[in-house]
């Protein structure tokens, strides 16, 4: 039996649909559509256990903006996805002035399709050091600290361990968490960007499911931030074979092989690019009265 994998909470619920019908009733989820200063944004608010149970994922608000105006260079695309972006994740935070914020980066920068995570701290506004030691001219900011955690493979030390450790010592009031996702459709891959205020479990995209970071296991809140790089191969064929009309019958996990995955062709220069544009988002959320100007002066 083939298995289609996804992080993403908007192509959950479309599996769920084609599996159940267009007529059935999704309980306990809500999900919504609108245009914002011309990206499009998805909402799914998983309400209850119900919801959660069917779409396999916890119980929290899940936001997807579609960021095609910044890959095909279109004018201010930049800008504006960088203050839709902030919007959208100011609203997930919450937060007041006086809140001290972590940002981490997961993944691997040795693999391209992994750095987003790591890409997305090199270009995060570094302020607790400086509020601290030269408050006459940044003691406006907010206090934002920022890590790599790694992966198993090279540290020994699960990144829930490390941001754990982290947050122990620093006391950070919320914590965001960047990351590679694995979409279900090529058209969503390195074109999407999805907040959701439930953590993160590491790798579960790509069936190498590590410990949770969430406000479980840290004991604040956590916002995910993940950007699709991947595809499951096994996923792409089925959906290939369903578009075509042919069989999908022997296209099982097995036949496929498990655990490979598909990622574009020029990954290097989309991850670049959005792991930016997440950046800058993040910036903007956490110092709302910075422009992109200011962002990229204090950041190059």
């Amino acid at each position: 039996m083939l298995t289609r994998r996804t992080d993403l909470a908007v192509e959950a619920e479309e599996l769920w649909r084609e599996s159940a019908g267009e007529t059935t009733e999704l309980r306990g989820v809500r999900a919504r559509e609108r245009a914002v200063n011309g990206f499009q944004v998805t909402t799914v608010d998983i309400l209850d256990g119900e919801g959660a149970a069917a779409l396999g994922k916890p119980v929290g608000s899940y936001t997807t903006v579609e960021i095609d105006k910044l890959l095909h260079r279109e004018d201010d695309a930049f800008t504006v996805g960088a203050r839709v972006l902030a919007d959208e994740l100011s609203a997930l935070l919450d937060l007041r002035p006086e809140e001290t914020v972590l940002v981490a980066g997961l993944g691997n920068r040795a693999i391209t399709a992994d750095a987003v995570g790591p890409a997305t701290v090199g270009s995060t506004m570094v302020t607790s050091h400086l509020v601290e030691r030269m408050p006459d001219m940044f003691g406006s900011l907010r206090r934002v600290v920022a890590l790599e955690t790694g992966v198993l493979g090279t540290t020994g030390i699960e990144s829930a361990e490390v941001i754990r450790a982290i947050t122990d010592r620093v006391k950070p009031d919320r914590v965001i968490v960047v990351d590679a996702l694995a979409a279900r459709r090529l058209a969503r891959v390195c074109r999407t960007v999805q907040l959701a205020d439930t953590g993160i479990v590491p790798g579960s995209g790509v069936g190498n499911a590590r410990a949770a970071i969430n406000r479980e296991t840290l004991g604040i809140p956590v916002i995910a931030v993940g950007v699709p790089t991947v595809v499951d191969a096994a996923t792409l064929a089925a959906d290939i074979a369903a578009e075509t009309g042919a069989s999908a019958e022997l296209l099982t996990d097995e036949f496929l092989g498990a655990g490979m995955v598909v990622t574009p062709k020029d990954i290097d220069a989309n991850v670049a690019d959005i792991a930016k544009l997440v950046a800058y988002g993040i910036n903007l959320a956490l110092h709302p009265e910075l422009t992109i100007d200011d962002v990229t002066m204090f950041v190059s």
